[in-house]
């Protein structure tokens, strides 16, 4: 068997940060979850770090260490999605607060001394929301850059535009300094943008097999998407909703369910238009040395077959 896959996950819990929790929590043999950072993002951090802990105790993973990151962007005001994820972050189902207390350790301490300590080259960065933590552990020791696997992200968007602005996804426009601080850091970089993450839509039918599951923790998720997604139909006439941050570690597990190319992109932080914008040199016109593999194309059938599967393994 392979050897497990070390990640740490940064993480700003919403409902589809959730399922991507729970599609790791689900895949202990590829994954070793070395610890969960809560930043502020969809919700302020108080509420994230919760969210997370509600996923953790749902999942059975109690065991896990939770610290607490940034409460805010490095520079600009916080901005935050209750729009989408409801005052809680995770509204659409009713579960206790959480038991399990954070570590005293702040997030950006956990992610300088995981990387410094743990064999160059064998811990994955996965970021499900702004790469506040991220950007502060580099400022702090510019050293992991060269010691982290890779960074797998979601965010951003080219074809498709943004979501937050015409012109920026919300993950990057919450903190625009801090995404081009990473992006210019010389990590590897995996990106999931909305190009990716719209072609994976919670239809009806792909969220009945989850409900048929009949699992505590499946029919939570299917609660916690129906609150979800109804946002995302109204605004895109769709069935059902985006799903973005299960992207990262689904390509964790099965990397060959997606497809992209490595280019440049650079992160727009001045312009009141665009700030936020990921300009990606898809078409490679810049002559600027590409900084990131952006994907563009993902098998949807196989990762709501890989979800599914994992899911029903809680």
């Amino acid at each position: 068997m392979a050897q497990r896959r070390k990640i740490i996950i940064d993480t700003d819990p919403g409902q589809d940060d959730a399922a991507a929790l729970m599609l790791a929590f689900a895949s202990p043999d590829e994954l070793d979850v070395l610890g969960l950072c809560a930043v502020a993002g969809n919700v302020p951090l108080s509420l994230t770090s919760r969210n997370v802990r509600i996923v953790c105790e749902l999942c059975g993973q109690s065991n896990l260490p939770v610290f607490e990151g940034a409460m805010h962007p490095i520079l600009r005001k916080q901005v935050t999605a209750e729009h989408v994820h409801g005052r809680t972050g995770l509204d659409g189902a009713e579960l206790p607060e959480p038991i399990m207390a954070v570590r005293s350790q702040h997030a950006v301490d956990f992610i300088v001394e995981t990387v410094m300590r743990e064999p160059a080259g064998s811990v994955t960065l996965c970021t499900l929301g702004p790469l506040t933590n991220v950007a502060l552990a580099l400022q702090m020791e510019p050293a992991i850059a060269g010691r982290v696997r890779e960074l797998v992200m979601m965010g951003g968007g080219f074809f498709e535009g943004g979501n937050i602005t015409p012109a920026a996804e919300f993950n990057i426009y919450v903190d625009p300094e801090a995404a081009a601080a990473v992006f210019a850091s010389g990590i590897p970089i995996v990106m999931m943008p909305l190009d990716v993450t719209h072609q994976l839509l919670t239809r009806k039918d792909r969220v009945a097999r989850l409900a048929a599951l009949g699992t505590r923790p499946a029919q939570v998720l299917v609660d916690w998407l129906a609150f979800f997604e109804r946002f995302d139909e109204e605004k895109y006439g769709s069935d059902g909703g985006p799903l973005h941050d299960p992207t990262v570690i689904a390509y964790l597990l099965k990397p060959e369910l997606f497809s992209g190319r490595h280019c440049n992109v650079e992160i727009e932080t001045q312009s009141e238009l665009t700030v936020g914008m990921t300009v990606v040199d898809w078409w490679r016109v810049s002559g600027r040395k590409p900084n990131a593999m952006v994907m563009r194309h993902v098998d949807a059938d196989g990762f709501f077959d890989l979800l599914t599967e994992r899911v029903g393994r809680l």
